[in-house]
């Protein structure tokens, strides 16, 4: 109980102080007109209300991540705790912030234009290719789980799950094609609601009910029933993405960054909207290693099981179904935000601009059409779409790694702090590659030396190429 308060406090600390850091560093302008203003089109491009904008921001990035992740993350143990709260504050946070103040600074630009900017055209084109399919997969999978659990808590003859897969499609269509203040703007706080009491019903019972839950003092050993094959070390940084450190994330900031009416909300908005999701996936990592330590048989259960568990013995019935709900509503309101930034970064590379609805048709019909095809094969095969998600979990983080550079790169030619950006780049390069060659699932099952090795090879080699991107910088200024 005692590392669950210490590491909850240092989150909120990790806000004032490194937040306040991190703001320092990028060098806010409060006089400076926002894209939000200069641009307004009234459809991507409104200024809202700031509390408004991070609702949405923590919704777009939260999803089920920080609890379906950090409960599969709280297998390996109380190192979880450790891994949410130093990537959340260190890494995910200021990934968040700076990419969507450089957002900001280049009038709302998209990822694969950032991107693009910082680390060559080259670069720029794959990602904008793997970007628009990653977040139309996302889109497609939050179409299929919040059905599956809404059927299931309806239990109709007539809400079957094929009934809420049509009503959440139509959703993502409007939600996707209307103005963000119609429909998001207006349907979020809702949704947050229902987030934010599932999370602090269960916090509220953890100091309630006083659960057993582990010290980190007392062992960071790997608790995983697969421990042999699955290390803690990189397995936790790709299963505990949102709530430490999330690719995803950095193509939803853009989106806010359309919509700040003031520089100065940045650091509430995006650094803030990261650590309360960090505070989400702490909450759930505790709340599930309580559960694990009391009785081992519950690590062979999913995370929706012991989501379901959970609420139901310590928040009764009525609690229960709100804690749920959250459960649904989370799916949902990244799902369609995800279709609304692949909308927007593909007019962006089609030059299509997307004041008219007919433009914005133009580019949502053949989007949907593809994430229906993704939709009937994901039904019709799901053990197969699963293997096929499972590296999109790595690839998430590769999105990570990628935007991390750039920002490091940006930081560089504006001659601010780039060690900010540039240890947590090195890090997440070695444990992302080294991942890929050391799982049995996803990867080459090569053994760990050999996968470290590797790693920390590729982590060097970019390494080496960012300071010699410094060097013909010093150069061409002499």
């Amino acid at each position: 109980m005692i590392s669950f308060i210490i590491c909850l406090s240092l989150l909120l600390c990790g806000y004032f102080f490194y937040g306040k850091l991190c703001e320092k560093i990028f060098s806010i302008n409060p006089a400076k007109t926002t894209p939000a203003i200069a641009l307004n089109d009234n459809v991507d491009f409104i200024p809202m209300n700031p509390w408004r904008i991070f609702i949405i921001q923590f919704l777009n990035i939260a999803g089920v991540g920080p609890i379906f992740g950090a409960i599969m993350g709280a297998k390996f143990g109380v190192a979880s705790f450790l891994w949410i709260t130093i990537g959340c504050i260190f890494i995910g946070s200021v990934h968040d912030f700076i990419v969507g103040m450089i957002s900001i600074r280049k009038n709302g630009a998209t990822l694969s234009e950032i991107h693009g900017d910082y680390l060559g055209k080259a670069v720029k084109h794959i990602m904008r290719i793997f970007l628009v399919i990653f977040l139309i997969l996302v889109g497609v999978v939050f179409v299929l789980s919040p059905a599956q659990l809404l059927n299931q808590m309806m239990q109709s003859n007539f809400y079957n799950t094929f009934f809420w897969i049509i009503v959440i499609f139509i959703y993502y269509v409007i939600a996707t094609l209307l103005p963000i203040d119609k429909i998001i703007g207006k349907v979020y706080p809702i949704f947050g609601a229902c987030l934010l009491f599932m999370a602090f019903a269960i916090m509220g019972c953890i100091f309630y009910y006083h659960p057993n839950i582990p010290e980190i003092w007392n062992g960071l050993q790997n608790q995983h029933p697969q421990a042999d094959t699955i290390p803690i070390f990189p397995a936790i940084c790709i299963i505990i993405s949102c709530g430490a450190i999330s690719g995803f994330h950095a193509t939803q900031s853009p989106l806010m960054a359309r919509c700040i009416p003031n520089e100065k909300y940045g650091r509430p908005i995006f650094y803030g909207s990261m650590i309360a999701e960090g505070i989400v996936a702490l909450i759930w990592a505790a709340a599930a290693c309580a559960l694990f330590h009391s009785d081992n048989s519950f690590m062979s259960y999913d995370a929706a099981s012991i989501v379901n568990y959970i609420a139901n013995t310590w928040l009764g019935k009525i609690g229960a179904v709100l804690a749920i709900l959250g459960i649904v509503f989370a799916p949902i309101s990244s799902g369609d935000t995800a279709f609304r930034a692949a909308r927007i970064m593909t007019a962006e590379i089609l030059k299509i601009d997307q004041i008219k609805i007919s433009k914005r048709l133009l580019i949502a019909i053949p989007m949907f059409i593809i994430a229906i095809l993704f939709l009937l094969y994901q039904i019709k095969v799901p053990d197969s779409f699963a293997k096929i998600w499972n590296y999109f979990g790595w690839g998430n983080q590769v999105i990570s790694v990628v935007t991390l550079w750039a920002i490091s790169v940006y930081l560089l030619q504006e001659k601010k702090k780039y060690i900010l950006s540039l240890i947590p780049a090195i890090f997440l390069t070695m444990a992302v590659s080294s991942y890929i060659f050391i799982s049995q699932k996803e990867g080459f099952g090569l053994s760990p030396f050999i996968s470290y090795a590797i790693g920390s090879g590729i982590a060097i080699i970019c390494t080496f190429l960012f300071f010699r991107k410094k060097n013909k910088m010093i150069i061409s200024q002499l």
